[in-house]
């Protein structure tokens, strides 16, 4: 029983993770009562919300199911008001009956006896002293009560079951003219008949949560005693012959890996996409490998003070809080030891100002940023750095390389940076070079990173070209609310059929806004949105976006399944557009999309969109976390489906090495305005953010 225990243990404020289950959770419970208020006839499901908030109880604290009930209770209150919330409160306290009896393995009896004793004196006592100060809530509870006794007799008379509710109808009548009693009585009855029914219902997933949590790989630190209470001992960390294979993958990711990092050190780790790098900063951050050996003197301690920080390559999995402010000490015990200076932290990073922005505003760049300065607000040890430059313009590029190495050498830290781009590999003291899983002594010749071939196709039929026309178009965040921020001002640009057209600016600069209302996911604040002459928004399908993180946009497991499902095509069409992207279908079709490379999983999505024959695509950040011989091959194909299938491409992108290769024009944003329209040409001698 002790692991069952653990968690009731714990000290300090709701962990993450413990907060998001509860809020998650108890909307479940808010919308299966919601249906149950809806669909009389299914009022079970009132029942089944218990449930959730049960599994809340059975593998948190108490004060999650708190937590819970107060996010619940407040949705129900803006969908519904007293009536939905006054349900989710009481299943809520079920839920953590049920949850504690799971917990501490109740039988039947001890468990109605808690339910009778403990719960039905409060509840009876405080429904009649509330009813009685409040004559006209008490007025609209019993005719609530008549209603709902009503509709059960009008259900039972529609299954021939009129007989049932002829001897009870007398009895209800009375218990409502005398509510002082028969409030008392009715909560008892729903009390016994929800905690039997809860038990039912809940029991079953209850029993799965816990084999699946015991059946769960784990993937803490190999160094024994490394708990939440271990000191935080990272560094020296030594790898020994370590490998890692995947589950479901015959190919290691990492064979035979041996070194050191030392306190102080700057390590970059370079290699072509689908090399091991991430599955090396993982190792480094306490995943335990499947072969080899790691040692260090204490714990991993990840996210702990002292211990170490992982920045990943998708700041957005790593960003909580609604404000910036909120999400730099997000999760973090409060106390003196761990005061925060927010605002020097954030100039740290080049957000100065953003403490009070919602970081629902904020670009890619600024998120990844935010990312660094929550890892930097732990003081960890080792800090870990998995490709947190990606997303980044070339000024802020400069900016976090120069504050890794600076953590380094002037505080001592143990710096591991995942990157792709060797000018920022040179600042740092070591260089790690892998390749197919190894470490090399050398780099590779003649460079480290191959780029792909590229193969001819036949294209399919394109949609017939299509002029894009903003007006006047402007749009503002929140607005109306203290957090509004303006993404775009007086936005005016055309984009011919068949044009090539890149969108450049520093992060923040209104890049990614754009091509959501290019795409007509987003409906700007102001102007006018037009794709051949109708709405951009009414047009949905015509124009293809891919976002920056191309996994999130595969979902489907297999190669040729998600292009199927994306582009609604059978196996022959969807295998075409494989090839289109110059991708293999007979060697990749049936594998996994997670088994792909990032530059591979971006083509992928790329061939779900063209599957469906737009007349415009809309690459958002397509170089990021491309290694240079991935973003070679994905310019070459692109330049090959504008030359053959005459598509109209807008390159949304702080990234232009290479871009002159293929687009005609370059848009400048700044500050969410166009502060440049020209040629090409005028790329030359900018930096790789494309702006002055």
């Amino acid at each position: 029983m002790a692991h069952r225990l653990a968690s009731w243990r714990g000290r300090g404020p709701l962990r993450p993770a413990e907060l998001a289950e509860a809020a998650v959770l108890a909307d479940v419970s808010v919308a299966l009562i919601a249906i149950g208020w809806l669909l009389p006839i299914t009022s079970i499901f009132i029942v089944a919300a218990a449930a959730p908030m049960a599994a809340i109880a059975a593998r948190n604290r108490p004060r999650a199911v708190l937590a819970g009930a107060i996010a619940g209770t407040t949705v129900a209150m803006l969908i519904a008001g007293t009536g939905l919330a006054s349900n989710v409160v009481g299943c809520a306290v079920i839920g953590t009956l049920l949850g504690v009896a799971w917990r501490r393995r109740w039988g039947p009896v001890r468990m109605m006896s808690v339910a009778v004793g403990v719960l039905w004196p409060p509840a009876a006592l405080g429904a009649v002293l509330v009813l009685t100060l409040f004559s006209q809530l008490r007025s609209l509870a019993l005719v609530q009560i008549t209603n709902t006794w009503d509709g059960i007799k009008a259900n039972l008379g529609s299954l021939g079951l009129s007989s049932l509710g002829r001897p009870v109808d007398p009895v209800v009548h009375w218990l409502v003219e005398h509510w002082a009693i028969g409030v008392p009585v009715a909560l008892l009855v729903g009390i016994v008949a929800s905690t039997i029914a809860g038990r039912i219902l809940a029991w079953p997933p209850l029993a799965r949560l816990e084999r699946t949590r015991l059946a769960a790989p784990s993937t803490r630190d190999p160094v024994p005693g490394d708990t939440s209470t271990s000191a935080p001992g990272p560094v020296p960390v030594q790898l020994v012959g370590v490998g890692h294979t995947y589950p479901g993958m015959a190919t290691p990711a990492l064979r035979g890996v041996s070194l050191t990092v030392e306190p102080g050190q700057f390590v970059a780790v370079v290699g072509p996409n689908g090399s091991g790098k991430s599955t090396l900063a993982r190792i480094l951050g306490g995943r335990t490998p499947t072969s080899g050996a790691v040692h260090r003197p204490g714990a991993t301690a990840l996210g702990r003070p002292g211990g170490t920080a992982l920045i990943f390559q998708r700041p957005e999995s790593q960003v909580l809080g609604v404000r910036v402010r909120d999400d730099l000490v997000w999760g973090m015990a409060r106390g003196p030891s761990v005061d925060v200076d927010v605002d020097a932290l954030l100039a740290r990073v080049g957000l100065t100002g953003f403490a009070n922005r919602e970081t629902s505003t904020l670009s890619g760049g600024e998120l990844q940023r935010l990312a660094v300065a929550s890892a930097l607000a732990r003081r960890p040890s080792l800090l870990i750095s998995d490709e947190s430059t990606a997303m980044v313009d070339a000024e802020g590029r400069q900016l976090l390389v120069d504050l890794l190495a600076a953590l380094a050498a002037e505080e001592g830290l143990a710096v591991v940076h995942v990157t792709h781009r060797l000018e920022e590999a040179k600042r740092a003291d070591r260089i790690l070079f892998l390749e197919r899983g190894e470490l090399l002594a050398t780099p590779p010749a003649p460079g480290p990173f191959p780029a792909p071939e590229t193969q001819p196709a036949r294209p399919p039929t394109p949609a017939a070209g299509q002029t894009i026309e903003l007006s006047g178009v402007g749009h503002v965040y929140t607005v109306r609310s203290p957090w509004a921020h303006r993404a775009l001002t007086d936005v005016d640009l055309t984009v011919g059929a068949g044009e090539a057209v890149m969108v450049v600016g520093h992060n923040g600069s209104g890049k990614s806004t754009l091509a959501w209302i290019l795409a007509g996911l987003l409906i700007p604040s102001e102007g006018q949105a037009w794709l051949g002459g109708q709405p951009l928004d009414r047009r949905l399908g015509q124009v293809a976006l891919s976002f920056q993180h191309a996994r999130l946009q595969l979902l489907r497991s297999t190669v040729r399944g998600d292009v199927r499902a994306a582009g609604g095509v059978d196996a022959a069409a969807a295998d075409s557009a494989l090839e289109l992207v110059g991708l293999d279908p007979r060697e990749l079709g049936t594998r996994s999309v997670d088994q792909l490379s990032g530059g591979q999983q971006r083509r992928v999505a790329m061939a779900g969109m063209l599957a469906r024959r737009p007349s415009v695509i809309i690459l958002d950040e397509p170089f990021a976390g491309l290694d240079d011989g991935a973003r070679r091959g994905l310019i070459a194909v692109l330049r090959r489906l504008r030359r053959e299938v005459g598509l109209t491409i807008i390159l949304v992108s702080h990234d232009t090495d290479g871009a002159d290769q293929l687009v005609d024009r370059v848009v400048t944003l700044d500050h969410g305005r166009i502060v440049a329209d020209g040629p090409v040409a005028q790329l030359a001698g900018r930096g790789s953010e494309g702006t002055p």
